[in-house]
């Protein structure tokens, strides 16, 4: 603890993971369903911030075509912008691609870490990536065997694992099946979204299970809840019971989703250390360095920050 804050008090419970690995992705997953135009800079010094407060991986930018997430279309700018990263730390800054033009892009620019992002339902499928799920598979499998040819760390990415807005509840196996197809191709970690926040803990505890059932070991998984309809931090704590150790959130509770509509904020940051820390669960983040932050970037965007613990401990600075 930092500024002599002495809460939350340290409570450890039984059954769960000492550390967590923390997948920060407000700088892309977050910023890329923002109004506001955020300026390159702005982006690369929010980054800056992040590994400062101690995460160390941090989703920088997507190589996605600009016409489809114009907030991220200066992806090529911003990439040289954080190249010295690493003097902060030992920090991953893994990268979103589509396709193998991205890839191009993204390895051209001496990226080391990228995305695929798939779905696990046809209407998200088609329109997200216009393609079926299945021709999304064979589209990500050129990508990710040159990228793991270049010794490139591959993570897949699945959305709309616990429900579709058009589509309604997602059965297990089908979640499955196309997790499965993912981490067949040779990715090296697999996230589980609940893109729109539907999910409960019962149904994440069943979809891990399944999973291991499959053959996906829960050291390659991770989970990327939206907070939707309040479950986001009941269902990391149900991911956490099972063995989960890599937790994706993004800072402030940034972003949503551009092609699913009812999809609201990540998981805050914040939020998910607070927990953390009472827990007694490691993550190496520095909760009021990063709360700074997001209040800096909120002053940024122009809104408060709708991570509650944010406010909860920028207003008590007041």
């Amino acid at each position: 603890m930092t500024d002599g804050r002495t809460l939350p008090m340290t409570v450890a419970a039984p059954g769960l993971p000492a550390r967590v690995r923390i997948h920060e992705v407000g700088a892309r997953d977050g910023l890329q369903n923002e109004k506001t135009v955020v300026p390159t800079e702005v982006k690369a010094e929010f980054i800056r911030r992040l590994a400062v407060a101690g995460l160390t991986t941090i989703e920088a930018t997507s190589f996605v075509h600009p016409k489809w997430v114009p907030q991220l279309a200066d992806a090529e700018d911003l990439f040289p912008l954080i190249g010295d990263i690493a003097d902060v730390g030992d920090v991953a800054l893994p990268v979103l691609v589509p396709n193998e033009r991205g890839l191009d892009r993204a390895l051209a620019l001496g990226a080391r870490r990228i995305a695929v992002f798939g779905s696990a339902t046809e209407e998200f499928a088609s329109r997200n990536l216009n393609r079926t799920v299945d021709e999304s598979l064979a589209m990500f499998e050129p990508v990710v065997a040159r990228a793991k040819a270049d010794q490139v760390h591959v993570r897949g990415y699945l959305s709309m694992c616990f429900g579709d807005p058009w589509e309604g509840a997602v059965p297990v196996h089908q979640v499955v099946r196309v997790a499965k197809a993912l981490m067949d191709l040779g990715c090296d970690e697999l996230s589980l979204g609940d893109t729109i926040g539907v999910a409960t803990p019962g149904h994440v505890r069943a979809l891990l299970s399944a999973l291991n059932a499959a053959g996906v070991p829960t050291a390659t998984i991770g989970v990327h809840f939206h907070d939707t309809y309040g479950q986001a931090l009941s269902n990391t704590l149900a991911a956490l019971q099972h063995g989960v150790t890599t937790v994706d959130a993004a800072a402030g509770g940034l972003g949503g989703c551009p092609y699913a509509k009812s999809a609201t904020g990540n998981l805050a940051t914040e939020d998910l250390v607070w927990m953390l820390d009472g827990l007694g669960i490691e993550t190496g983040v520095d909760l009021d360095e990063l709360t700074a932050t997001s209040v800096w970037l909120a002053g940024q965007l122009g809104r408060p920050s709708p991570s509650r613990t944010v406010r909860a401990l920028s207003h008590k600075e007041h």
